[in-house]
């Protein structure tokens, strides 16, 4: 087997040993546990704790049951049904995502496209916890709203995404498939029919040994699911017709079987029916309203979800094809595994007949001390299944060892290990659980709750505590405690002498590690990146971590321990501890970052002709613990100049930032796109990326690394004169950095600013994407907007979701926020109404070359329909969509101008998108347009 597959490998089962249990409840054999991104919060949450716990662990080792659910997107999940599979039946249960939502919106953070990717990767993650699955992405990204399968294919590529789905597949080998999504137009996106006929795909091709055979040379087997299922539609049908969600038409009556190629003129009916509503004692609350938790979690979307009241909630789905019970597939069924031998004796079935016999005997004896520690379970003493549990674990152990050294079919040998190899680990989760084992491994911190320490460089050396406790009524031996770097590299890492101590029940002991950082570690960093946005999928740096959500974290802790003679381990990722104002201290992983970061502003903009001079901002950001002395220059294109040349950068303690400045003389300035490149030279070594902390706080935070670049892309661009801006940030965007590379220096705009301050001052005033959602004060306030325009002035309102579609405009107008009005071909044909509008010649004639090298979509938000007294500039549609009048409209209302515009600038301008800076320059001028009758 090659080092890919066995690294791999020792992965997935370390995926299969989590299940819902935190890592540092978790006890696992080592090194697996390493390569448990889903693993690494360094708590478990309070009903993965204690006896509730407990209770879910044993339900797990009473079955076999796995469950894989496909779907397309973060937060598209059937959390319900997830948490009763997982946390009420016990099964196995696993969530493939096709790509992050990079494509998304964001109402908690200006992060977007692959920064969006990672933070939402980070709440998915958080949401699974609640859940109680494992997680699994793709390479595909997500290129925005997809109207049709046909059309996020050709982005996509079938086989690559067929190719990640079966990988997948063959590495959970579930018995159950579901998707959310049927693979019809009422899935209502292309990327929902895309997860929802993959879904269907994957139940034949991952079973067949000559699709994707690369796969099986790194060790991978093929996999027969047993069952494929749907959910069923929430479809507005209507005779033999069925609502499109994702064009707002009526499409013929027809759901497609992917597996036998039949078709159904119905909506399919419910074959199983999931009480997810089912309320446990031990938790004190519904799987539903535990998945809803899960679901607040995922935040960037929607600002946060309530918790629905206590009461029933059900979930149904189709069965589409069955390996089980007979070609006719059941009209009803008890559950998703009904007909499916889900024993822990029926592991033997992989084995051929004359090994069964035995193999039954060593799996019924297991199963019997499964039951011995059911039976003994005691909410307010779990130690009394302690013993059971142990010896179960060295039954388990000893029957793993007896079929690898069996002469057996290598397919048989691998599925039966296979699924044992998750009960070893179940067992050392439900041993730790009974006897209140837990470990938290963290980095010394400064006292009085202050932070630790984020992260560590090459060459550092640094200690971590690590935090051993016995809960329980029952004293263990602990036998070594350990680091274990996660990636191998040479780590340099001495442990406190630990030699069979004793640990007394309800007794704590610290243990101090050091480590010291290879100098060539590599860097805690996303596995896959893309060059630009119009890939619409990524490139893998780490084929080890391939459809993993992250690489794993650099360092974990072990502590090995004895009980009842069996030998057991709890293993938890070192983490660095972080005080957020209003939220205390938290846990989040060590990790490993360059001594020096370096950040260019802007990223990607525009330089008008007339311009002479480029203003650059460098942010050099330190890691190193102390002082740290470089310099840092530009390099320019031919021909250009700055001032000053270089500059050196001090600083005196880690997590520190230097900002430079510079002034970049740019002579022969042609409307081409030029690069600008900040090297920072350090300690012997330069440095040419910087990174950038997404998330939130109550969201662990990942690193997200770019060249230290600068794209400016010379533009024919005026804008009138001396103009004074007031922005209303929405829900997050970069429009007002934007701006400035114009001239025009936006003032942020407060509540306080909206409902009493002198809006007067300002000639044009900018509400930034959803601020009727993000900034409720504007509808108190919107008179006074009104007012504002009246009297002159100039309000430009960017895309909006359905909150605006309450005549807040000085005219009526209709903003639905469905997907119907949006248009997502990026290069859709734009056609202008009216060339010779004064808004469309003044101070930039448009045309539309203007319109030329969009990127991800045209807009969202466009009107439904709005009155006469609006006048559209613009027409545009999607391929088979009704005609789009509504992306740019205006008004005069008394002696001012009220704009609005769906088109998407906030994606647009971030990204040096020349057209949008002069279409958004004409409409900043309106009121000083001698053209316009004020």
């Amino acid at each position: 087997m090659t080092e890919r597959a066995t690294h791999r490998l020792h992965t997935l089962l370390a995926l299969s040993a989590v299940a819902f249990a935190p890592a540092c409840l978790c006890a696992q054999s080592v090194p697996d546990a390493q390569h448990q991104p889903d693993s690494a919060f360094a708590m478990p949450l309070p009903f993965d704790r204690g006896a509730a716990g407990l209770a879910q662990s044993l339900r797990k080792l009473s079955t076999r049951a796995s469950f894989l659910q496909i779907n397309a997107h973060p937060d598209d999940e059937d959390g319900p049904t997830l948490a009763y599979e997982s946390r009420g039946v016990g099964a196995e249960v696993s969530l493939l995502s096709l790509n992050r939502g990079e494509g998304g919106q964001n109402v908690m953070t200006s992060d977007f496209w692959d920064s969006l990717g990672i933070l939402r990767t980070q709440e998915h993650l958080a949401a699974n916890r609640y859940y109680g699955v494992h997680l699994y992405y793709t390479r595909v990204a997500d290129f925005g709203f997809s109207k049709t399968r046909e059309e996020t294919l050709k982005q996509w590529g079938h086989e690559r995404v067929l190719a990640d789905a079966v990988r997948v597949v063959r590495e959970t080998r579930p018995m159950v498939i579901t998707s959310v999504f049927a693979g019809n137009v009422s899935d209502g996106h292309g990327h929902h029919q895309t997860a929802g006929v993959t879904a269907q795909e994957v139940f034949t091709a991952a079973a067949d040994p000559k699709m994707f055979p690369e796969q099986l040379k790194e060790g991978l087997r093929p996999w027969s699911p047993s069952k494929v299922y749907a959910r069923a539609p929430f479809a507005r049908a209507s005779g033999k017709t069925v609502y499109d969600y994702a064009t707002g038409k009526t499409e013929p009556l027809l759901y497609r079987n992917y597996v036998t190629g039949g078709t159904m003129d119905s909506v399919p009916a419910a074959t199983v029916t999931v009480p997810s509503g089912t309320y446990n004692s031990l938790f004190g609350e519904s799987y539903a309203q535990i998945a809803r938790e899960g679901l607040n979690q995922q935040k960037s979307q929607n600002g946060g979800v309530p918790v629905p009241l206590p009461g029933p909630s059900i979930a149904s789905y189709h069965l589409y094809a069955s390996r089980v019970g007979g070609s006719a597939l059941p009209e009803t069924e008890q559950g998703f595994f009904e007909g499916i031998d889900t024993s822990l004796q029926g592991i033997a079935s992989y084995l051929p007949a004359g090994n069964q016999a035995d193999a039954k005997q060593k799996l019924n004896a297991i199963a019997s001390q499964v039951s011995e520690a059911a039976a003994m379970f005691d909410a307010n003493d779990p130690s009394k299944s302690a013993p059971a549990l142990a010896k179960g674990l060295d039954q388990t152990r000893a029957l793993i060892a007896s079929l690898k050294s069996t002469k057996l079919p290598d397919e048989s040998r691998y599925n039966a290990v296979f699924e044992l190899e998750i009960k070893e680990r179940q067992f050392e989760t439900a041993l730790a659980q009974s006897l209140g084992m837990s470990l938290v491994a963290s980095l010394p911190s400064g006292g009085r709750g202050e932070s630790s320490a984020q992260s560590v460089i090459a060459g550092e050396t640094f200690g971590v505590n690590v935090h051993v406790t016995d809960q329980g009524m029952t004293p263990v031996k602990i036998d070594t405690v350990h680091l274990v770097a996660a990636n191998g590299g040479d780590w340099k890492l001495n442990a406190d002498k630990v030699a069979g101590e004793t640990l007394p029940a309800g007794a704590a002991k610290d243990f101090y590690q050091q480590a010291t950082v290879p100098a060539d570690a590599a860097l805690t960093a996303p596995y896959f990146s893309r060059p630009t946005l119009e890939q619409s999928y990524y490139d893998i740096q780490d084929a080890r971590y391939l459809t993993l959500p992250t690489m794993p974290y650099p360092l974990q802790a072990v502590a090995e321990y004895t009980f009842n003679g069996t030998h057991a381990s709890l293993a938890g990722v070192v983490q660095a501890t972080h005080r957020y104002n209003g939220i205390g201290t938290v846990y989040e992983p060590l990790v490993v970052a360059p001594a020096i970061s370096v950040t260019v502003s802007p990223a990607s903009g525009i330089l008008p002709l007339n311009d002479t001079t480029l203003p650059v901002q460098v942010t050099v950001h330190s890691s190193v613990k102390g002082a740290a002395e470089g310099k840092l220059e530009l390099k320019l294109p031919e021909g250009w100049s700055a001032e000053p040349a270089s500059a050196s950068f001090h600083t005196m303690r880690a997590d520190e930032d230097v900002v430079l400045k510079f002034r970049v003389h740019t002579p022969g300035l042609q409307q081409k796109t030029y690069r600008i490149t900040a090297v920072a030279d350090y300690n012997g070594k330069q440095y040419t990326q910087g990174f950038t902390t997404i998330g939130y706080p109550g969201i662990r935070p990942y690193p997200r690394y770019a060249p230290s670049t600068s794209r400016i892309t010379g533009v024919d661009v005026k804008v009138a004169p001396s103009l004074r801006v007031g922005y209303v940030m929405g829900s997050g965007d970069e429009v007002p950095e934007s701006l400035h590379e114009l001239g025009v220096d936006p003032v942020l705009l407060t509540d306080a600013d909206l409902q009493r301050g002198d809006l007067a001052a300002y000639d044009c005033i900018v509400l930034g994407v959803r601020t009727y959602t993000a900034r409720p004060v504007l509808r108190s306030a919107n008179n006074r907007l009104l007012d504002y325009v009246r009297n002159g002035g100039t309000v430009i309102v960017q895309y909006q979701s359905g909150e605006f579609d309450h005549d807040y405009g000085p005219y009526p107008i209709s903003v639905p926020g469905d997907q119907a009005h949006t248009v997502v071909e990026e290069d859709a044909k734009v056609t202008i109404l009216h060339p010779d509008d004064p808004l469309m010649t003044w101070p930039n004639r448009i045309g539309s070359s203007d319109f030329d090298n969009w990127v991800e979509e045209r807009g969202h938000g466009f009107t439904r329909s709005f009155v006469p007294e609006y006048k559209a500039l613009t027409e545009v549609h999607d391929t088979d969509q009704d005609p789009q009048q509504g992306g740019l409209l205006y008004a005069r209302y008394g002696k001012g101008t009220y704009i609005y515009l769906a088109y998407a600038f906030f994606r647009e301008m971030p990204e040096g998108v020349p057209g949008s800076f002069r279409i958004m320059a004409n409409l900043l001028s309106a009121s000083k347009n001698p053209k316009l009758t004020h």
